[in-house]
Order: structure tokens, then C-alpha cells, then sequence
């Protein structure tokens, strides 16, 4: 009997970190309903807010705040553009439409996830994949409620339905290029980049909040960012980016359940179907990621 690998703690540590992250990310997503800025100017304060905390975390932690090879600079610009993208365009999917439309539009991302990985790393794609890929699919659209499809409606949904493809080109990127940093490492150039790239382009400004809508951008900012971006890129390090995304699919319902007892927005038994069928799909492709690891090492 072989003892237990150092690598199956790692694992089990990277599986904490991605539910605590994606418990977090489920809030999010009412700030942009709660904060009254458009969704580009939330970006800016929220990236940058999220750059000084994680800042102090990468030298609390006794890391240098430099990277390792000129190279990864342009990779970290390459991602924080990705990102300020991805966010501003998740913003602006639930304020034109609500905080489900929006949410179920960019968890679309999973299974472009499954989809595509394989092609990058040559692995093949297991008819599994395919079936967790489509099962997580027919439960986010489930989670959709009743609503007319107006244009601002259907433009929400293009937006949700981008803000998941660069979602998932930021997640395949990051691993590829910039794991070997750790997570706040990684987030704070991420987030730095972002909100010098937008800021150009507010439309407001910071001096259009009052004290209330300041804390909530300070919460969102370090509870809701830093905190969470900084333990998924650390999950990303220890696991595969098709189980990251198909894990990460509680977080619809995680947001559902929150919009409800926050913002009021109702749920029905379409919903409540919709995240039972996504979190049993979030727990089978964890267990299978458990078991597929165990069997590689005890080989």
C-alpha cells in the first residue's frame, strides 16, 4: 500500500480554495445592481481597489512584487485586458437584463471550456466531458425565469454570452502561460493592468458615489475580488481549467439564492431544478477529477 501522495494535499487544498472563491464570486454579481455606475466605471474601481489589497498580500507574503522573465509582463498585460473585458461585459449583461439572465448567459463558459481545452493540451475529449458539458448547460438554462426578450434583454445575454468566451480564454491563458505565479501574485498584474487600461474610459468617476456606494465598492473590491481571484487562480495551479469551470457552476445558484433574500428577485421550480441538476454535475466532476488522479498515481 503506498502512502499518501504530497500531490493529493495539493489537490484537496485546490478544491477548498475553488468552492470558498466560487461562494464569493455567487455575491458579485448584485453589485451591479447594488453600486449605481456603469459597468466599465465598476471595473476601474473595483481593479484597482483589488491591485493595492493584493499588493499587500504578495508582500506580506514575501514574494517580490517583480516577475520572473520580461516575457510575463506581456502575458500579464495580454490577461488583464482579457479580464478588464470580462468584466466589464458581465456588469453590463445583468444591468441591462437581471443578475439569472446574466449569469446563466456566462455560464455558457463551462462548456466552452471542455470544449476547447482538449484541442490546446492534445488530450482527447471524453464522451463524459461532452455529457457533464451538456448537463451543466440545460441546468443554467433552467435557472432562467419567465422574462419578455426585449432588445435590452438580448442584448444582455450577447454580453453574458462574450463575457464566458473570454472568461474561458483568460482561464486556458493563465494556465498555460502564468501558473507558476502564485494566485495573488498573478491577479494583482491581472487586476493593475485592468484598471489602467479602463480608466480612460470612465464615464463618471469616482466622485459620483456617496459614503454607502464607496463601501460597497471597498467590499466588492477586496471581499468579492482580491480575495476570491486570488484563491481561483491559486485553484487553477492544482487543477485542470475543464474542472475548474465545471466546478464553478455552483456559483449560479450561490447568486440565485442571493439575489432572492437581497435584491428580491424571485425563484421558481425551474430554478431550483436548474441548480440541483448544476451542482450534482459540479459534485460528479469533482469526484471523477479525485478518482482519474488517485488511479494515474497508484499506476
Amino acid at each position: 500500500m503506498k502512502p499518501p501522495s504530497p500531490n493529493g494535499g495539493q489537490e484537496r487544498s485546490g478544491l477548498l480554495e475553488l468552492h470558498l472563491a466560487v461562494l464569493l464570486f455567487g455575491g458579485t454579481a448584485l453589485f451591479s445592481k447594488l453600486i449605481p455606475l456603469p459597468a466599465l466605471d465598476i471595473t476601474v474601481l473595483r481593479s484597482a481597489i483589488a491591485a493595492v489589497v493584493l499588493a499587500l498580500l504578495v508582500r506580506l507574503g514575501g514574494q517580490r512584487l517583480q516577475l520572473s522573465r520580461w516575457q510575463d509582463y506581456g502575458i500579464a498585460m495580454g490577461l488583464g485586458i482579457t479580464v478588464s473585458l470580462h468584466w466589464v461585459t458581465y456588469f453590463a449583461s445583468m444591468q441591462l437584463s437581471s443578475v439569472a439572465i446574466g449569469m446563466i448567459a456566462f455560464f455558457s463558459y463551462p462548456v466552452m471550456t471542455v470544449l476547447v481545452e482538449p484541442l490546446l493540451t492534445g488530450t482527447r475529449l471524453r464522451a463524459m466531458d461532452l455529457v457533464c458539458g451538456l448537463a451543466v448547460l440545460v441546468g443554467v438554462a433552467l435557472l432562467i425565469p419567465e422574462a419578455s426578450l426585449g432588445n435590452n434583454v438580448t442584448l444582455g445575454i450577447a454580453l453574458g454570452v462574450l463575457s464566458a468566451a473570454l472568461f474561458t480564454a483568460r482561464n486556458l491563458m493563465h494556465k498555460r502561460y502564468f501558473a507558476q505565479y502564485s494566485g495573488p501574485h498573478a491577479m494583482f498584474y491581472q487586476t493593475l493592468v485592468a484598471a489602467l487600461f479602463l480608466a480612460p474610459f470612465m464615464q463618471q468617476g469616482p466622485g459620483a458615489l456617496d459614503s454607502d456606494g464607496w463601501q460597497l465598492v471597498l467590499l466588492l473590491g477586496v471581499a468579492f475580488t482580491a480575495l476570491p481571484h486570488g484563491l481561483f487562480t491559486s485553484a487553477l495551479r492544482r487543477l485542470s481549467a475543464k474542472t475548474v469551470g465545471l466546478v464553478s457552476c455552483l456559483q449560479p445558484l450561490y447568486g440565485a439564492l442571493l439575489a432572492l433574500f437581497i435584491l428580491g428577485e424571485g425563484l421558481d421550480g425551474k430554478t431550483l431544478l436548474g441548480g440541483a441538476l448544476v451542482v450534482a454535475t459540479a459534485v460528479f466532476e469533482t469526484q471523477q477529477s479525485h478518482r482519474s488522479r488517485r488511479q494515474q498515481k497508484d499506476a
